[in-house]
């Protein structure tokens, strides 16, 4: 016997929805899944430039911020968060400046939300120097009321376009911000050593869904048959780290909780091809938290960011003991703050830092580095 005391098991379970119905009635409320352009392939150089790009293969890493769950109110929690993150660059530094900002989704939350991009995103970042990718969130895909119809307009408006230009939410207060033109709300980014797979968990409150719904109500499966071709190519690719991020996150102790068929369906595609995540990435919960999962002799880092605007949510402390219900994934750290997370990565390792709002530039209040070798 492993244990010389049994484990307590309840032996009643509270009352609650019949088994498969509360999965069913989330699948039959999801939202649509746009397509994306040609193979939802995009590389830094066409964001960067190549002298950026080069600047980066000299230097030998590649450093960006993230973060999530920013577009609220009127910004200022936002823009007090990006003006941290703009104190990271410096003009003659080159490479060592972050590459880009990866949103992590509710770029925008509310109704209306063209109208709203201009004082919840554009002016809030309107200090920030550098590029900024994003995946949505439950809020950009959501629809309130007509002006957010079709779902994810806005966000496509100005994430997904086909060529580069200043909209009129940045134009109409001064701000020169181009818009990203991402293949689709769903996408992969090739970069010096790393590759990034953004992913949309669509539009409900919790859990996160990979799949969508037809305009028919059939189950649009499109996304994570994407994934799955996606990530079984990267197994015959030379190797980089590869990170993955999805707004609702596998694992979560406050605010929002996991989302365990999205993680399932992510971890199939993965044990398909042979390739794990080296990173997991996600917001949603408006705190910080960090995870270790151990599988096939593999650790993976999740890390919930969701830190850049929404006023925190309570967390549990994390203790570095086994997560609930589980017996591969500890519970490593967690602050209940505003801040950002600060990401280096090379051919050796990967590093993640996490700067809580205001704090010192000095030690971070989290860092961890992953062994790529």
């Amino acid at each position: 016997m492993r244990y010389a005391h049994p484990f307590f098991v309840a032996s009643a379970k509270a009352p609650g929805p019949a088994a498969g119905e509360e999965e069913n009635w989330h699948k039959q409320n999801l939202g649509p899944l746009p397509p994306i352009i040609g193979d939802g392939h995009m590389d830094l150089i066409d964001i960067i430039g190549k002298d950026g790009v080069n600047e980066i293969n000299h230097l030998g890493e590649i450093r960006f911020h993230a973060l999530g769950d920013s577009g609220c109110g009127g910004g200022d929690e936002a823009e007090r968060v990006a003006d941290d993150m703009a104190t990271d660059f410096n003009p003659s530094a080159g490479a060592l400046n972050p590459a880009f900002l990866l949103h992590l989704g509710d770029v925008v939350y509310g109704t209306d939300k063209t109208h709203n991009y201009t004082d919840r995103f554009y002016r809030p970042y309107r200090h920030y120097p550098g590029k900024i990718l994003a995946i949505p969130g439950n809020h950009d895909g959501e629809v309130k009321s007509p002006d957010d119809a079709p779902s994810l307009s806005a966000f496509r408006e100005n994430f997904c376009t086909a060529h580069a230009a200043v909209p009129a939410a940045a134009s109409g207060i001064g701000v020169y911000r181009q818009t990203m033109t991402q293949p689709g709300v769903y996408w992969m980014l090739d970069a010096p050593f790393m590759r990034v797979i953004g992913l949309y968990s669509n539009l409900l409150e919790n859990p996160g869904f990979l799949q969508g719904k037809t305009a028919g109500g059939a189950a649009d499966t499109s996304q994570i048959d994407w994934f799955a071709k996606t990530i079984k190519a990267l197994k015959g690719e030379p190797k980089k780290a590869l990170v993955i991020a999805t707004h609702h996150p596998p694992y979560s102790q406050g605010g929002h909780s996991g989302s365990t068929a999205m993680g399932a369906d992510i971890d199939a595609a993965c044990k398909a091809a042979g390739l794990y995540p080296d990173l997991f990435l996600s917001g949603h919960a408006h705190n910080y938290q960090r995870y270790t999962r151990r599988i096939d002799g593999k650790m993976i880092v999740y890390v919930v960011s969701g830190t850049g605007g929404m006023s925190p949510q309570p967390v549990g402390q994390a203790t570095g003991q086994p997560a609930t219900d589980s017996s591969t994934v500890t519970y490593d750290r967690s602050l209940a703050s505003l801040g950002y997370s600060f990401l280096t990565v090379s051919a050796k390792q990967l590093k993640v830092e996490f700067w809580p709002l205001g704090s010192p530039h000095g030690t971070a209040f989290d860092s961890v580095t992953v062994d790529l070798t």
